[in-house]
């Protein structure tokens, strides 16, 4: 079975050849790898009208948080139904400036999944997020929205550089695995999200995030040191505003997209055969969607027996490679999953979009514990599991890409980038010096 070929939209060269289009109330960047200037902010904290604005959240999440969000540069990648319920729930939080990344255009299909899309056919044919960003803008005047209508795959590294969150939505595994490598190099925190109908998934890649949670003092007192193979406490301190409360500072590691989409379940969960039993089947489904995009550069066509008798084989062998009993991967559900395959759910996509956009909140504020590191949604059984999902051995957090480890190291770890390979440098596991070629 042959891979399709497929060409980029944009200049295969790299050269700026996007066209200069003028959109109105917001700034549009058509540059090709250049990043582009940060956003100012008002470096006196939040005006009497914003607190106004934001009273409720503030209520919530209180002033600080609030001011780390009013200055948070976010990128989001690739403008679909997914991404839709993402943007709402940013910019009504009141982030800095949200910068929408999509080559593609609207397609009768947009219309009816999207709702920042006109709901007659007039956007069909131009760029998706130029056609999104009017009704994205009318929902706060205060965050400034950017497009910029070029290639993703055709970024320098150094484009995510100017953004605090990198979010991309609806893109496929090798290309995912190159941006989160580029935000790896950039020290910038990295979200992945996709939705195939009844079914979708969330990951995070922040690196390392320290916390703080405030919870009641205890008879015990908080020992410092590793609470779990991710996590561990920093320090402790009586709060200031109640004798009977604590601030805990914790630490989360995060592993990279291609380690951790083929690394197995936790040992706890491997261990009980009760826990693997109810470890859902879509997870199995999404790592054989996933290896199959990686071999041969598209997705499974229902149409064709020999692609869908590649794609069964690739999810059973995950299933397998997981642990997981081979009954829990039934018939029903890998057809169910395939008529799945690309679609978009407006119920399981504000589930999934507002999971992601609640994160983003969270890690911004450094109040909440972050999701650690994959959750998958099945919307048939209405249940979101979460599974932290790390190399055996190896190195977490910082140690699985050497962000410091020299001027002349990272300039040729982004040459091959450019130029179709991905570097992953981790501990004694799978990815330990090696370069994965993505032609």
């Amino acid at each position: 079975m042959e891979a399709p070929t497929s060409t980029p939209a944009g200049n295969p060269n790299g050269t700026n050849n996007a066209q200069n289009v003028t959109v109105p109330v917001m700034q549009e960047n058509t540059n090709n790898g250049s990043a582009p200037q940060p956003t100012s902010t008002t470096p006196n904290g939040i005006s009497a009208d914003e607190i106004a604005l934001y009273d409720r959240q503030i209520r919530l999440w209180g002033l600080k948080a609030q001011e780390s969000i009013r200055n948070a540069n976010i990128l989001l990648i690739t403008m679909k139904a997914l991404a839709n319920e993402i943007a709402k729930n940013l910019v009504l939080a009141g982030i800095n400036s949200l910068t929408i990344c999509d080559h593609s255009p609207v397609t009768p299909a947009d219309l009816t999944s999207q709702f920042f899309l006109p709901s007659d056919p007039s956007p069909i044919g131009t760029n998706r997020a130029i056609a999104a960003s009017t009704n994205i803008q009318r929902l706060n005047p205060r965050v400034k929205i950017n497009i910029d209508t070029f290639d993703i795959r055709l970024k320098n590294p150094s484009y995510f550089s100017a953004f605090d969150i990198v979010i991309a939505t609806d893109l496929d595994a090798p290309t995912l695995n190159i941006i989160n490598t580029a935000t790896r190099l950039n020290n910038r925190k990295f979200y992945a999200a996709g939705s195939h109908g009844m079914y979708g998934f969330v990951f995070s890649d922040l690196i390392e995030h320290d916390f703080i949670i405030s919870r009641a003092i205890s008879n015990v007192p908080t020992s410092v040191g590793a609470e779990s193979p991710t996590r561990s406490v920093l320090s402790s301190s009586p709060s200031p505003n109640d004798p009977n409360l604590e601030l805990v500072t914790k630490r989360e590691l995060f592993s990279t997209w291609l380690l951790a989409s083929s690394s197995p379940l936790p040992s706890d969960i491997l261990k009980s055969p009760r826990r693997r039993k109810v470890v859902t089947p879509i997870l199995s489904c999404l790592r054989g969607l996933w290896e199959f995009e990686t071999r041969f550069g598209c997705q499974p066509n229902p149409n064709d027996k020999a692609q869908l008798a590649q794609f069964t084989i690739l999810c059973g062998e995950q299933h397998k490679a997981l642990g997981l009993p081979a009954e829990t991967l039934r018939s029903e559900t890998l057809r169910a999953f395939l008529g799945n395959i690309g679609g978009e759910v407006a119920p399981v996509v504000a589930v999934l979009g507002g999971q992601l956009a609640q994160d983003v909140i969270n890690v911004l504020g450094r109040t909440q514990q972050p999701i650690q590191n994959f959750v998958v949604f099945d919307g048939e059984r209405m249940e979101a599991g979460v599974y932290a999902l790390h190399p055996k051995e190896g190195e977490l957090g910082r140690g699985l890409l050497p962000i410091s480890g020299g001027q002349q190291q990272q300039q040729q770890q982004q040459q091959q980038i450019q130029t179709g390979a991905v570097v992953v440098v981790g501990g004694d596991g799978v990815g330990k010096g090696e370069v994965i070629n993505l032609d």
